[in-house]
């Protein structure tokens, strides 16, 4: 008896659904159990508990994860994509092989061919397609593919071994740099580094053998160690497509190149610089896919949002973001940029470097080692008939004068600049050389932000906060602006237990327990008040009162609101802010 005959039997569906199933298999060829799940019908695990009860074969639930990746040669990867079949463990010479369609006589009589192949006996369990799918990921395991390439790699190395021992030729590598198992090498390590959503990747020359480490949500994992005698090869290949010097290696490079994995145009910015053991290559992964185009993605919301979007439309002044490297203040800036662009503005940005295309907008690349800086890129913009004005950062005192000045002239202008939090942006622009009296007309909102990582979804759990931890947030929350304070305690109910939320760890998050980023933020608006401040006597401390009268949120009170939702850990706001308390 078919599944659909079995379904209609049930009552699960009538004559017309199964009539219509039927002439659809004999149109398409599909098979029935496609068809049904297409149309959603029924549940996957449903219907194949039924097949299940239907061929008399035992259903299987395994992770993929574990399944030894050592048992998957077994089946290749091409048998087991057309027969939908793979094998699930071996203990000594009996092998368990999950198959979503054990009734496919074809399919059966390639496992028996398989079986005599590697000398091994076998059972049958039925699979779901899920099951099936997320095993068939395991053949594209990053150690896997990269140990088959550099075997690959190293058949050819000794082939062609150079008469002194331990080193590669320099004829040699440029020989092999475009050759089938290091470019093949090079391209598994970029496509899991997308695949794995790593924002930068680090092959890096140890003593004995070569490091290389993505950096997942912030923090560096190391990923897989190499031989170092192919070290050279990788640094090859990669200045190859960056277009650098392959022959230079005394001095650090900088490039760009761009490859489509999975119809996705990916951009990676390439840094090499020279070490004892060799070059470093640090490449950034720019996936357009992932980049944020809202400030809600960002973090911003409530009070701090609108603030930036009243500034937005501000007719001229400074919107500066500042924060340490790597706390997306650029994100920010892009962003707001997008939010900008129309078609009746002009919009030229000076960057170092351009790290995402905008349609519509002007982006330029400052080389300084050709005298092409920001302040002298400035000049030129302003010759540009520029409505706004993006400057990658504010850095010396030439620059903050020429922004300064294109702002009071009547220029919306964005940049950065390297302060702690936004109580330190007006001692900042001051220490640069800017007349105090030009700060208060040209200095709309300063933002300061950090990046936590998010608490992964599928593993969260709601915990009691105890101990310095619990103390420090009932701190915090007494010192928010009432009206938030009031909304806040009624709605977690804060008068004795504080509960929060925390990642168990689990597949879907590597362990780790967090899936992601998402800012925290402070934002200062100038005011008339903070003008009499900076005119007078501008202290940290009485700029930091201004702020608090403003009812500004700091970014480690916006941190535990994130947290008290269950966005981010109180211990990830703790890590980022520590510096400020």
């Amino acid at each position: 008896m078919s599944l659909i005959e079995e379904l209609q039997k049930r009552n699960m569906i009538d004559q017309e659904t199964a009539s219509s199933l039927l002439d659809e298999i004999k149109n398409t060829g599909k098979r029935e159990e496609e068809i049904i799940l297409e149309r959603d019908l029924i549940d996957e695990d449903f219907l194949f508990a039924l097949k299940s009860e239907l061929l008399g074969i035992k259903l299987k639930k395994v992770r993929a994860e574990d399944v030894p990746t050592d048992v998957l040669d077994l089946v290749p990867k091409e048998a087991a994509e057309y027969y939908h079949m793979v094998p699930l463990q071996r203990r000594n010479q009996h092998v368990e092989i999950g198959m979503v369609y054990p009734e496919d006589l074809k399919a059966q009589e390639a496992l028996k061919f398989l079986a005599r192949q590697h000398n091994f006996q076998y059972q049958v369990f039925l699979i779901t397609p899920t099951t099936f799918k997320d095993i068939l990921r395991r053949y594209a395991s990053f150690r896997r593919e990269v140990k088959t390439a550099l075997r690959e790699l190293e058949q050819e190395l000794v082939a062609e071994k150079p008469k002194e021992e331990g080193l590669v030729s320099s004829e040699l590598i440029t020989r092999r740099i475009r050759e089938a198992p290091i470019s093949k090498m090079v391209a598994v390590i970029l496509r899991h580094a997308v695949e794995g959503r790593a924002s930068d990747i680090h092959i890096e020359p140890l003593k004995e053998r070569t490091r290389v480490r993505f950096r997942l949500d912030g923090v560096l994992h190391s990923s897989l160690f190499l031989p170092k005698k192919v070290h050279p090869s990788i640094v090859a290949r990669i200045k190859v497509i960056s277009n650098l010097k392959i022959d230079e290696t005394r001095i650090p490079q900088d490039g760009r190149f761009s490859i489509l994995i999975d119809d996705v145009n990916i951009d990676f910015r390439v840094s090499t610089f020279p070490t004892m053991f060799g070059e470093k290559v640090v490449m950034r992964v720019l996936n357009p896919e992932q980049r944020l185009r809202e400030f809600e993605d960002l973090g911003l919301e409530g009070q701090t949002l609108s603030i930036i979007k009243e500034a937005m439309k501000a007719p001229y002044g400074m919107i500066l973001a500042t924060g340490p490297t790597g706390c997306g203040k650029t994100t920010t800036l892009y962003v707001t940029l997008e939010h900008l662009n129309k078609e009746g503005v002009n919009i030229v940005t000076l960057e170092d470097p351009v790290e995402y295309y905008i349609q519509g907008i002007n982006q330029s690349q400052v080389k300084p080692e050709i005298g092409y800086t920001f302040a002298n890129g400035l000049r030129h913009v302003l010759r540009q008939d520029p409505d706004i004005i993006m400057v990658g950062e504010i850095r010396d005192t030439e620059t903050a004068e020429l922004a300064t000045h294109a702002a009071l002239t009547g220029h919306i202008v964005l940049s950065t600049l390297h302060t702690n939090n936004t109580i330190g942006v007006i001692p900042r622009l001051i220490d640069l050389g800017v007349k105090q009296f030009l700060i208060p007309p040209t200095v709309n909102i300063a933002i300061a932000q950090r990046l936590v990582r998010r608490i992964c979804p599928y593993c969260k759990k709601r915990v009691p906060l105890q101990g310095k931890m619990k103390e420090m947030v009932k701190k915090e929350i007494e010192s928010l602006p009432r009206s938030i304070k009031k909304e806040i305690k009624k709605k977690y109910n804060l008068k004795d237990d504080i509960f929060v939320w925390e990642g168990e760890g689990c597949t879907e998050c590597a362990r780790t327990g967090y899936s992601g980023r998402v800012g925290i933020f402070e934002i200062l608006k100038m005011t008339k008040q903070l003008a009499k401040i900076i005119l007078s006597q501008p202290s940290e401390d009485k700029i930091a009162k201004e702020a608090k009268r403003q009812g500004m949120i700091t970014m480690r009170q916006d941190g535990i609101l994130k947290a008290l939702r269950g966005i981010t850990t109180i211990e990830e706001v703790v890590r980022v802010t520590e510096e400020e308390y």
